[in-house]
């Protein structure tokens, strides 16, 4: 098998399975660039995995070939509406952040389970008709050489999500709202002191991590499993939290670092039609993405720290 056959099969393959990584990484990017802490992201994942699907089901004949598309929209509502949780207690009632998102965790867990064992009488929902398919973009694809590789047999989910973290980066780093939402995560006492609502910003951000969350659920269902159980999003929302972390809390670096775990994820996948890993036991490929996750945070990120006021509530006037 020649180079570049290899690559046409890595490449789109590997962008797959970035896209959701990227859309919930992002959305942890702004929570906690705002101070709050969430490792609910697989939870929020969960939720607009399972509202992407059963929307998809219930809606197709309605939409049609729009129904992926709105069935994302769907998605990021229940996304945001389930971060909600979390930014009552975490940032109004000052509850534990860890802990407020291991219950977001759970709560999805069982919440999603209970609902699709109601609404279908078993443990998964049935197979979506209409997700999300391989295209070529147009124009893009007919691009000597480059278009074969990034343009053909892929998903606009990955574009999309490309898009996202560059839009994200704008707004954090180059717009007054993101300046104010930095502020808020590094020293929220001196972004009071000068107007900002605090409180505000922190809801405002938890609440678009978890619609981010939400569409990267929403990918996923639609693109990569088809159907949602109890397993559809196995890891994946840590995966993200562990491209947040490598990426060093900046959105070009969440992108960066969620397309490496897609490419370990996809090796996991493809990796028996390639010749260099044909005779490489299946369950080696299986655990290189969680190894090679926890190798890139241990060993090659030095470095990274976090918001200050990361993790701390807000209490006006306390010093």
């Amino acid at each position: 098998m020649s180079l570049m056959n290899i690559l046409l099969i890595i490449i789109p393959s590997t962008l797959l399975w970035a896209a959701p990584l990227i859309f919930t990484g992002l959305g942890g990017n702004f929570s906690e660039r705002s101070g709050v802490v969430n490792i609910g992201l697989e939870g929020l994942m969960m939720v607009g995995a399972f509202t992407a699907i059963v929307f998809n089901l219930t809606f197709v004949g309605t939409f049609g070939n729009a129904t992926p598309w709105v069935a994302l929209l769907a998605a990021m509502v229940a996304g945001a509406l389930m971060s909600l949780l979390h930014a009552v207690a975490s940032i109004t009632f000052k509850a534990d952040q860890t802990v407020s998102g291991v219950a977001i965790n759970l709560l999805a867990v069982g919440l999603t389970l209970f609902l699709i064992k109601l609404i279908y009488g078993k443990g998964e929902t049935d197979i979506i008709q209409k997700g999300f398919s391989k295209i070529d973009i147009p124009v893009l694809s007919q691009i000597p050489l480059i278009g074969k590789l990034f343009f053909s047999n892929t998903y606009y989910t990955s574009y999309v999500a490309i898009i996202v973290a560059i839009i994200a980066w704008f707004i954090m780093f180059k717009t007054p709202f993101g300046l104010r939402l930095r502020a808020v995560g590094e020293h929220p006492m001196a972004a009071d002191t000068m107007g900002i609502n605090v409180i505000k910003m922190r809801y405002i951000a938890v609440m678009i991590s978890g619609a981010l969350g939400g569409i990267g659920g929403g990918v996923y269902a639609q693109s990569i499993s088809s159907n949602f159980s109890h397993s559809t999003i196995s890891g994946q929302g840590f995966m993200a939290l562990a491209a947040l972390i490598f990426g060093k809390w900046h959105p070009l670096g969440v992108m960066g670092a969620a397309i490496f775990f897609g490419f370990a994820q996809s090796i996991s996948i493809i990796g028996s039609s390639l010749p260099f890993l044909d005779n490489i036991p299946p369950v080696y490929l299986l655990i290189a993405p969680y190894v090679l996750t926890i190798l890139a945070l241990t060993g090659f990120i030095g470095r990274a720290d976090a918001p200050k006021a990361s993790g701390i509530p807000y209490e006006k006037g306390k010093r």
